[in-house]
């Protein structure tokens, strides 16, 4: 519980300087009920407000009035006199301390073009997409079956359609509704026995020979295939630079936290 109470007390109180008076939905004894407010009782500050429908909006504002009447009389009660209030108050003051540093801390990393492109250029093979295939099959349980649909397939005019059709009729599975549709697929995802006949067509043919698998005998019709390639830097330059700003970050507090403990006097007990 205290740490829910501290994670929310920290994201209030770095989101605050973001707020204008137009962040007011109500006002309580005077007290203005802001997005801040209503943060709270929403336990997530990503969501945003103004999106939520009516009944969602209503229900939150209320929960925020309730909220600030009830804490207006936890004051009144004098409850800050308590020891454990006093006590927990200091231990929230120190996370709370520590939570603004480290965002400080963060702000201070600066990453510049060049190492982002020495990154990029030194660990292309992170950037890779794997060779995909596009491909339908009709599965069938025996191989005198799929050697049959290969011959509607050779006397068929317009193949494609021809395949879509016996997939339909003929293939043995969930994809039989969708023409023996796959989709597009990393070329080595699928059984070996699949991929290995799948890789070894052109684009627009089938397989002429009966493709054996442990789930029974395939035709493989393929309709796309695409080499493996390196993504350009354009597109994943906004990824290193997240990754290098929090890897520099780790390191700068992981060598400050080092620091600290060779110049500090430690008990374990």
């Amino acid at each position: 519980m205290r740490k829910i109470v501290t994670s929310v007390i920290a994201t209030l109180a770095l989101s605050t300087a973001t707020l204008s008076a137009a962040d007011s939905y109500a006002t309580v004894n005077g007290e203005k009920i802001t997005k801040n407010d209503l943060e709270v009782v929403l336990r997530n500050p990503n969501i945003d407000f103004d999106l939520l429908p009516k009944d969602r909006k209503d229900k939150a504002i209320q929960q925020a009035i309730e909220k600030k009447l009830l804490t207006s009389e936890a004051i009144k009660s004098g409850v800050q006199k308590d020891k454990a209030f006093k006590d927990a108050l200091e231990r929230i003051k120190k996370d709370l301390a520590l939570e603004i540093w480290m965002q400080n801390q963060f702000k201070k990393i600066k990453v510049t073009e060049k190492e982002q492109k020495d990154y990029y250029n030194t660990n292309k093979s992170r950037f890779k997409t794997p060779a995909t295939l596009e491909a339908r099959h009709i599965l069938l349980k025996t191989e005198a079956d799929a050697k049959k649909a290969i011959e509607k397939l050779n006397k068929a005019k317009n193949k494609k359609e021809t395949f879509v059709k016996l997939a339909g009729e003929m293939s043995k599975g969930p994809t039989a509704s969708k023409g023996g549709y796959l989709g597009k697929f990393p070329e080595n995802r699928m059984v070996p026995e699949f991929s290995a006949g799948a890789k070894a067509l052109n684009v627009g043919e089938y397989s002429k020979k009966p493709v054996k698998t442990q789930f029974g005998y395939h035709v493989i019709f393929l309709e796309s295939k695409e080499p493996a390639k390196t993504l350009e830097y354009a597109k994943v330059q906004k990824k290193i630079e997240e990754f290098l700003l929090q890897d520099k970050f780790r390191k700068s507090i992981s060598d400050t936290a080092k620091r600290l403990k060779k110049q500090a006097k430690i008990v374990i007990k």
